[in-house]
């Protein structure tokens, strides 16, 4: 099958989930499909990631996004029925270049990730896909809503608002949606009753994480957390993360330390402590995994699957979270992993795991299990092959 896939980020480094999924998911599909790949890039020092995407993909065109605070996309997003979200991601440029490439070349399919996207798809009879790896009004309306100044929150309500309405829109649109969790296709299909969604969840490449040697707490417990501290997510977790949960961690465990890694860990702005470390330098994420007791991700926004949580099952490295953080993760608790949704239950279960190696070992040993059954990039490529089959067929 020949596709045109349509990204928002180039999928290389993996430095994001996005990221990681997009590029696990050409890497299998290229060995079946022949993939063009279509991508924004935020600075032209990104081109040089394009060489690992090479091997992969058919044909690579990259196009450099307006950055996010230009007064054109202010303008767009102020005077116009497009949301932010939308504005800083349209680009005339590509869209005359997709219209070229639509009408010359002779496409099968259309892969877009994230709706946000697909205005510069010019209109076509190629049947399209869309995957929603969450669902991105709800993100922004949670913290929307924990917003205290009016004047703010008032007129960020309304951009919520447009994008509600433009990612509903595109899914009424397309012709088939993916999401990646059930419990956001039970979503959106309370807000369209009856929409085409297939679940295509996150997956891991076992082989890649498997092997973690569990290291000795008794020197320095290490509780890690993993994420990209642009992603709203990510900021106020680790935000509950310090101010709360690890003040009453450190009250029992007091040598413990926390490890914070990641892109854009400046984004975070806490003091220097000597118990908090904030990582930039971990340049593969396995090695973070292997030197953790454990991971503990205090996730409270909605939405997509969580790949840090699946890559530290797959490294069987024992994961705390909430169970929005194991949302899309078929995962027993209190076997798989351990939930809490309060900050002192999160605290607790931390502490309860880093006294007990033995629990440690059980936790990762069976979160391992999991991933190697139900979320390997290879059995998550094939579903996605069948749903290309299907919507062709259905288009026909």
């Amino acid at each position: 099958m020949k596709i045109l896939m349509l990204t928002p980020y180039l999928p290389y480094p993996l430095f994001s989930g996005g990221q990681t999924r997009s590029f696990n998911l050409i890497k299998n599909l290229a060995k079946n499909h022949e993939i063009s790949l279509f991508s924004f890039i935020r600075s032209n020092d990104e081109k040089k990631y394009i060489k690992y995407l090479r091997p992969h993909c058919k044909k690579i065109h990259v196009f450099k996004r307006r950055p996010a605070w230009s007064p054109i996309n202010i303008g767009l997003a102020g005077f116009t029925l497009y949301p932010f979200l939308v504005v800083i991601y349209l680009s005339r440029t590509l869209r005359n270049f997709l219209a070229n490439e639509i009408a010359t070349e002779k496409y099968d399919l259309i892969h877009a990730e994230t709706f946000y996207v697909l205005p510069n798809i010019p209109p076509t009879q190629i049947p399209t896909l869309l995957v929603e790896q969450t669902i991105e009004y709800q993100v922004y309306q949670h913290f929307v809503e924990q917003m205290k100044i009016p004047l703010i929150k008032y007129p960020l309500r309304l951009d919520v608002k447009k994008v509600k309405f433009w990612e509903t829109y595109y899914w009424r649109k397309v012709n088939q949606v993916v999401a990646v969790s059930e419990d956001d296709r039970n979503k959106m299909r309370q807000l369209i009753p009856n929409l085409s969604v297939e679940v295509i969840p996150n997956g891991v490449d076992p082989k890649m994480f498997s092997g973690n040697s569990m290291v000795s707490s008794a020197q320095t417990p290490t509780v890690l957390y993993v994420g990209n501290f642009k992603w709203l997510q990510n900021r106020e977790a680790v935000e509950i993360l310090i101010e709360d949960i690890w003040p009453k961690i450190k009250k029992e465990i007091a040598n413990a330390k926390l490890w914070v890694v990641g892109r854009n860990t400046s984004a975070l702005n806490y003091l220097k402590q000597p118990d908090i470390i904030f990582d930039e330098s971990v340049d593969n994420i396995k090695e973070a995994y292997k030197k953790a007791d454990m991971v503990l991700a205090p996730i409270k926004g909605p939405g997509g699957t969580r790949l840090k949580v699946l890559e530290a099952m797959a490294s069987s490295c024992p994961v705390v979270t909430t169970s929005v953080g194991i949302e899309g993760i078929e995962a027993d608790p209190g076997v798989d992993v351990l939930i809490g949704d309060t900050n002192n239950d999160l605290a607790k279960l931390t502490v309860k795991l880093l006294k007990d190696a033995n629990l440690r070992k059980k936790i990762g040993k069976a979160g391992f299990l999991v991933v190697e059954k139900r979320y390997n990039w290879e059995s998550i490529t094939k579903k996605i092959e069948k749903v290309y089959q299907n919507v062709q067929h259905e288009k026909r």
